[in-house]
C-alpha cells in the first residue's frame, strides 16, 4: 500500500470550506508521516473530471457539506473508478438528506425528533402555526436546512416571532426547511470505523447549543468529557444505535452519530459520514482515547477505501 499514490480531495465550495481545508491538510499530513506518497486536489480550483486517474491510486475524500458528502463528489469517484474513502453514493445522499435519513431511522426502530418540512411556497405564518398545533411540537422548535452540516443555518426558536424571522433568512438560500422540537440533555456524539463502535463522547457548550463555533472555535470553549458520562449500560446502549444506524445507511469507513440523551432516552439528531478531522474534532479524540494516533485513524480510513458502493 505505501507503494499507492493517493490523493486528498479537500476545500470545495460549501459553507464548510474551510473545515474541509483544515481536516484535509491534517490527513495529507499524516499521511505523508506513513509513507504514502500523496498529493492534494481542491474542487474549487478545478473540476473533478480534471483528475488524472493514471495517476491517482486511492481518494482520500475530505470534503465537508453540499457536494462533497452528499453523493456528488462520490459519484464523479465512482466515474473515474478510483477506490476512494468513507461512504458511497447512496449512502452520503441518504445521510446528508435529513429527512430521508430521518425516514431511514424510523423504520428501524432508531428514535429521533419528530420533524415536518414545509417548502418556500407554503410557508407563511399561518400555515406553520397550524402545523406545529397538529404535530403537538412545543416549543423551543429548532429551525434548519435539510441538507447541511456542521449545524449551519441552524436556530432555536423560542416562539412565532423567531421562527418567522429565522426562516425568512433560511429561505433565501434553502428550497427547504425542516422544523423539530429541542430535546434537550447530554450531548453524546458516537465514532463508529468500519463497521464497529469506537467510543462515545459527551459534550458540554458553553455557547446556547453545539453550534458551528462551539465546534471549531478554541475561544467556545466547550468541555469534551471522554468517555461519556453514562452509565455502563447506557453507554453500551448508545454504541449499539450508532451502529445500527451506520448500517442501516449502510455506510462504510468512519461514521459520527449525533445523540441527544434525554429523559433516559436517546434521539439520534444526525449521522455524519464524514466527520471532521480537525485539531478540535471528535473522532480524532476518540481514537486517542482508545489508544488509536491520528496517522493511524488515518491509514484506517485509508485501507477501508473501495468502489461500487
Amino acid at each position: 500500500m505505501k507503494n499507492k499514490k493517493v490523493l486528498v480531495v479537500l476545500g470545495g465550495t460549501s459553507g464548510e470550506r474551510a473545515v474541509s481545508l483544515e481536516s484535509g491538510n491534517s490527513c495529507a499530513k499524516a499521511l505523508k508521516k506513513k509513507g504514502y506518497k500523496v498529493s492534494i486536489f481542491d474542487p474549487k480550483k478545478k473540476l473533478f473530471n480534471l483528475i488524472d486517474r493514471n495517476k491517482v491510486d486511492i481518494i482520500f475524500n475530505a470534503l465537508h457539506g453540499k457536494d462533497g458528502e452528499d453523493g456528488i463528489a462520490q459519484s464523479y469517484f465512482e466515474y473515474l473508478r478510483i477506490p476512494y474513502t468513507h461512504s458511497g453514493v447512496i449512502s452520503s445522499h441518504n445521510a446528508m438528506n435529513k429527512v430521508i435519513s430521518k425516514k431511514i431511522f424510523e423504520i428501524n426502530k432508531i428514535k429521533t425528533p419528530k420533524y415536518f418540512v414545509i417548502n418556500r411556497k407554503n410557508f407563511n405564518k399561518k400555515n406553520i402555526n397550524v402545523t406545529i398545533k397538529r404535530k403537538k411540537i412545543k416549543f423551543p422548535i429548532v429551525v434548519k436546512p435539510i441538507n447541511e452540516g456542521s449545524s449551519l443555518g441552524v436556530y432555536i426558536c423560542k416562539n412565532l416571532n423567531e421562527i418567522n424571522k429565522s426562516t425568512k433568512s433560511l429561505y433565501k438560500k434553502y428550497e427547504e426547511i425542516m422544523f423539530e422540537p429541542y430535546i434537550g440533555g447530554q450531548e453524546i456524539q458516537v465514532a463508529v470505523i468500519n463497521g464497529k463502535p469506537l467510543g462515545a463522547i459527551e459534550l458540554r457548550p458553553k455557547r446556547k447549543f453545539y453550534d458551528y463555533k462551539a465546534k471549531y472555535s478554541k475561544k467556545a470553549k466547550t468541555e469534551h468529557i471522554m468517555p461519556a458520562n453514562l452509565k455502563k449500560n447506557r453507554y453500551s446502549e448508545v454504541l449499539k444505535i450508532a451502529k445500527k444506524a451506520h448500517d442501516a445507511l449502510e455506510c462504510k469507513g468512519v461514521t459520527r452519530s449525533d445523540f441527544k440523551f434525554y429523559k433516559n432516552k436517546f434521539y439520534l439528531l444526525e449521522l455524519n459520514t464524514q466527520p471532521g478531522m480537525t485539531s478540535l474534532s471528535l473522532v480524532p479524540e476518540i481514537a486517542n482515547y482508545k489508544g488509536i494516533s491520528f496517522e493511524n485513524l488515518v491509514e484506517k480510513i485509508l485501507l477501508n477505501a473501495s468502489l461500487n458502493r
